[in-house]
């Protein structure tokens, strides 16, 4: 190995301080155009999953783009269903919502009384004049706002989706064209593009899978609105560490006030809740996914708060996969593998990502 020359190491801190000023870049820039790169980035990520089905079918015997249009039919009567159950749903939890403020009101105001008991005297006027709301309907015009704004964004998405799926169709042909040797940018982006479409795949149905537990888990219970919180939990389980018990706030605590609940009955769907997001996310998980497609605990949890600072709310749901997709990058390049590593769980091998797309009973014979 060749040892490194005086200029080389002289060069080390001017590299090392452009790297930073051009990642700082990066992100102002990434921060600054938010409201252009989240449903970018979520049709992207939509269209990533979707090619999976459109290859399936087209080794069965359809052409790409009936494949492609059966694919796009399929999920947009799938999110149109979903759609319509949760909007009746959520109707329905908004009509009750007065008769839900009323019981919490009384649980406020036994718990101060409860603790006055105890000697804890608190100013029950001072305390809800910290949480006081404009009672004046502004709440109504802007969660009207928020769901227009969220119908816009979802027209956008899935108008990209359908371009970007079809462009997918002849894009290595293009990317032949363009370059003189494409042989090692076409291996690396198959790399990439199996290993992230095999992610994206095996992340949504789990989440798909502990959307489903947890609807049935509230039926079982008793607990209103039992779709909205399934939804809810498919949703928020793509948040790493706090999202599955985010998910499961708002219906314990409505099961907790309401009447035919009760503490006992909370305490279940808690521990129906915990049971669901251990198995699927601590046992199922990474055993399909492998240790090569895991993030280490901080790595996560500080992914949830860089993609949360930059992207909001948006980013707090696709922190993991923007981070496994920076990772899975990462190691398809031999000059940035190290970083990739660095990013995953301690004590894995040193393998490429490419091996974890292999079935379990065969990693384990290697």
């Amino acid at each position: 190995m060749s040892k490194l020359s005086d200029e080389d190491y002289r060069s080390i801190p001017l590299n090392a301080t452009l790297a930073l000023a051009a990642l700082v870049v990066i992100v102002a820039g990434m921060k600054a155009g938010a409201d252009l790169l989240v449903p970018l980035l979520l049709a992207v990520f939509i269209a990533v999953v979707c090619t999976s089905p459109v290859q399936w079918l087209h080794r069965v015997g359809l052409s790409m783009r009936a494949s492609a249009f059966l694919t796009l039919m399929v999920l947009l009567g799938f999110i149109s269903l979903i759609g319509l159950l949760v909007v009746n749903s959520f109707s329905t939890f908004v009509e009750a919502l007065p008769d839900i403020e009323s019981r919490l009101y009384e649980h406020y105001w036994d718990l101060l009384n409860a603790l006055s008991s105890r000697g804890l005297a608190i100013d029950p006027d001072q305390l809800s004049n910290m949480f006081a709301m404009e009672d004046d309907g502004s709440w109504v015009t802007a969660l009207l706002g928020e769901i227009g704004n969220l119908f816009m964004q979802g027209s956008i998405i899935g108008l990209l989706v359908i371009f970007m799926l079809f462009e997918t169709l002849n894009f290595r042909d293009k990317v032949s064209r363009a370059l003189e040797n494409p042989a090692p940018s076409l291996k690396r982006f198959s790399e990439f593009s199996l290993t992230l479409k095999r992610y994206l795949a095996v992340k949504t149905v789990i989440s798909l899978a502990t959307g489903v537990l947890v609807w049935l888990s509230c039926l079982m219970v008793g607990v209103e609105f039992p779709l909205l919180w399934g939804v809810l939990a498919f949703a928020l389980n793509f948040i790493p560490n706090i999202g599955s018990a985010l998910a499961a706030i708002p219906p314990v605590l409505l099961l907790l006030v309401s009447q035919d609940g009760g503490a006992l009955q909370a305490i279940l769907l808690a521990s129906a809740y915990l049971v669901i997001n251990f198995v699927l996310g601590n046992l199922i998980e990474p055993r399909v996914m492998g240790q090569a497609l895991g993030l280490s605990t901080f790595v996560a949890f500080l992914s949830l708060v860089v993609w949360g600072w930059i992207f909001g709310a948006a980013g707090m749901l696709l922190s993991v996969v923007l981070t496994m997709t920076l990772k899975i990058a990462l190691d398809s390049h031999p000059q940035t593998r190290w970083i990739a590593h660095l990013l995953g769980p301690g004590g894995q091998r040193r393998k490429r990502f490419g091996d974890a797309r292999l079935p379990p009973w065969k990693r384990r014979q290697e």
